[in-house]
């Protein structure tokens, strides 16, 4: 179902069986139902993408925003930006499964590990960026350059209190009472009875996870999605590749390319939603200028 004016999205009242962070999909066809029973976990369900895009484009999109005075603007903001507009288009990689159903979710939720600094032993926690599909490319590097900062150079920031304090509590635990816990927490994420207050600050609840490789100098690694929790996709991504293209005129230009690899989870959506969803995010990739404005139309998921 589209919407012309992305501001006036049909307004969803909760049902029966819906959950705090998303809307059970009533429409899925009895053999997705069955898969959801055959591959229990999500990493049962894995799947794997690698691809790449030539960054000319991208380069000088940066080179741009930051001459625009967008401090630190770099390709991590475009790989999101493209990924909130592509769920916007294609809103079913944005379901999940929990307690052998599957949701739509409510929002766009991207989390991320950041290190104070970088360095070997910098400490480092997960930030959870919250985004709408009608987001452009400056809400987004709004929304996560002000907690990275924060993150990175206010020593009294509040943006990761709530979930260090949660881990810190338990981790001092005994181990038997740990795995208690754990097990007690499954439970409760299997039933929607994790409070919301504690579901608006795991990084294992959320719609991706997003990981830049790049800067620790290794290529774009194949990542596993976790059991706990719902996220239900995981990117990682380099720039460090370089290639030597010789001309049909014989002079050689260096090439430099984004190298991405994307974990999903195979039960949320087939193939072909998926191939479809890996054209959108490219055509943003390649042509960033069309995340300066909101999407035309809004896409919204299947009943």
């Amino acid at each position: 179902m589209q919407s012309d004016d992305a501001s006036k999205m049909p307004v969803y009242k909760k049902r029966r069986g819906d959950r705090k962070d998303g809307r059970l999909i009533r429409s899925i066809e009895p053999m997705s139902i069955f898969a959801l029973y055959v591959m229990g976990t999500r990493n049962d369900a894995n799947n794997y993408i690698s691809d790449s895009v030539e960054l000319s484009a991208i380069d000088k999109y940066v080179h741009k925003k930051r001459a625009e005075g967008f401090e630190g603007f770099n390709s991590m903001y475009v790989m999101v930006a493209a990924y909130v507009r592509g769920v916007s288009q294609k809103p079913g990689v944005n379901r999940f499964v929990s307690g052998h159903r599957i949701y739509a979710r409510n929002n766009i939720e991207v989390s991320m590990a950041v290190k104070k600094e970088l360095s070997l032993n910098a400490p480092e926690t997960m930030l959870k960026f919250f985004f709408r599909p009608e987001d452009t490319i400056n809400d987004v590097y709004k929304e996560m350059h002000s907690k990275i900062s924060a993150y990175q150079n206010e020593p009294d920031s509040d943006v990761t209190d709530s979930f260090d304090k949660f881990l810190s509590t338990i981790v001092k635990l005994p181990r038997f009472l740990l795995r208690f816990v754990m097990k007690f927490l499954y439970f409760l994420d299997y039933h929607d009875l994790i409070p919301a207050s504690l579901l608006e600050i795991s990084p294992f609840h959320g719609s991706m996870v997003l990981s830049a490789v790049g800067s620790l100098g290794i290529p774009s690694v194949l990542h596993h999605l976790y059991n706990f929790g719902n996220v239900p996709m995981f990117i990682t991504f380099s720039t460090n590749r370089h290639e030597n293209e010789v001309k049909k005129d014989g002079t050689i230009v260096k090439r430099h390319f984004l190298d991405f690899n994307i974990t999903t989870d195979d039960r949320i959506c087939d193939g072909e939603y998926y191939s479809e969803s890996l054209h959108e995010l490219r055509k943003y990739l390649k042509n960033p200028e069309l995340l300066e404005n909101p999407p035309k139309t809004l896409v919204q998921d299947i009943p």
